[in-house]
């Protein structure tokens, strides 16, 4: 989960001690950071579970575990289910020691697995009990709310992104290997899930290619990719689109893009998007969740109904034939970005309101 990850690598360099508890490698955990410790959860198999693996009580005692030989102040969770339930289970294992417990909403853990009948109750439990709470957006804070009845506050702490290493580029090698005619770029970046609007992506990018040379890089993969290849032959424009599958460095190759294209069908926050603001690229998006909190229509991007391609289609060709006012507004979606959503403000939102939590826990 980058977000964690990400979190949790600023809070090392500003000192803090951090333990990743999780079933496999974090993703963007490159190398060796000082300050920071993984601990891997191990469901093992037995006879009784048949096929099934109980890994939300297999991390309960890892999170217990770990809380207890290293002292943890708090354990921060990331999604609903299964992890907070979770890390209700290891306090309750806890006590009568205190271990604060923060859930971070993303998203899907609403707006998907939350309104799963079967999985809607315990949701609503998890997220109660948690000493904590935040979510990414306004948009998923009301969602929550709304879905699960919630009766319990929520703050908002946005996602964010690290401004050195997203920057603005000349990228003139990879600009040069993607488009050797000097086409202009049209990117993309996601998981390759329905919600993601894969479809969208290609009928605006074959709109585009009627007005000018260009091309359309796909970075990551998932189980939309093989229909996504297959659209594109069905559209006539299989040779303009360059699928790199998931790339661990975009921000080595996001800067190269001249519009970002996200008309996802769903978005909580969109950090694909932040992350292309940051390095000066100006999105054409779906005004929908929480991208609005991101992105300012007219100003950082544009913002249409989801499905509506002509739209899209239209402010796309204007961005790739007006080198001015793509070029304004991408300054202006990286002025947004560092004022807004800049690692070291967000991470300050996160260490206040875990010492909030210690305090409010420990005063009981």
């Amino acid at each position: 989960m980058v977000v964690a990850t990400e979190l949790g690598m600023s809070l090392a360099t500003r000192g803090h001690q951090v333990h990743f508890i999780t079933s496999g490698h974090p993703s963007r955990l490159r190398a060796y950071e000082e300050g920071v410790y993984l601990h891997t959860v191990e469901t093992g198999q037995y006879p009784l579970f048949g096929e099934y693996t109980h890994y939300s009580l297999s991390l309960a005692v890892k999170i217990r575990e770990v809380a207890e030989q290293f002292s943890l102040d708090l354990v921060h969770v990331h999604y609903a289910i299964p992890h907070a339930t979770s890390a209700y289970l290891a306090r309750e294992m806890m006590r009568p020691v205190a271990l604060p417990t923060m859930t971070t909403l993303h998203g899907t853990d609403i707006t998907l697995v939350g309104a799963m009948p079967s999985f809607a109750e315990i949701t609503r439990f998890s997220i109660s009990v948690s000493d904590a709470v935040t979510a990414v957006s306004e948009f998923l804070r009301q969602e929550t709310f709304s879905r699960l009845h919630i009766e319990r506050s929520i703050d908002v702490i946005p996602n964010f992104v690290d401004g050195e290493e997203f920057q603005p580029g000349t990228c003139e090698s990879v600009r040069s290997h993607l488009a050797p005619g000097g086409e202009r770029i049209v990117m993309h970046v996601s998981n390759f899930r329905k919600v993601k609007n894969l479809p969208g992506v290609v009928d605006v990018f074959a709109g585009v290619c009627q007005d000018m040379p260009a091309v359309l890089v796909l970075i990551g993969d998932g189980p939309e990719r093989e229909a996504t290849e297959r659209r594109s032959a069905e559209r006539g424009i299989r040779d303009r689109v360059i699928f790199l599958g998931d790339q661990e460095y975009i921000a080595d190759v996001l800067p190269a893009a001249d519009v970002f294209l996200l008309p996802s069908e769903h978005e909580s926050f969109g950090l694909a998007a932040l992350e292309a603001m940051a390095c000066g690229v100006p999105v054409v998006g779906s005004r929908i969740g929480g991208l609005p909190e991101v992105i300012e229509d007219g100003t950082t991007g544009y913002l249409c109904a989801p499905n509506d391609v002509p739209c899209m289609r239209r402010l796309v060709t204007g961005l790739l034939t007006d080198d001015i006012r793509r070029r304004q507004m991408g300054a202006k979606a990286r002025e947004q970005a560092m004022h807004r959503f800049s690692r070291a403000a967000v991470v300050g939102l996160y260490e206040q309101s875990y010492a909030r939590l210690i305090e409010m826990v420990h005063d009981r």
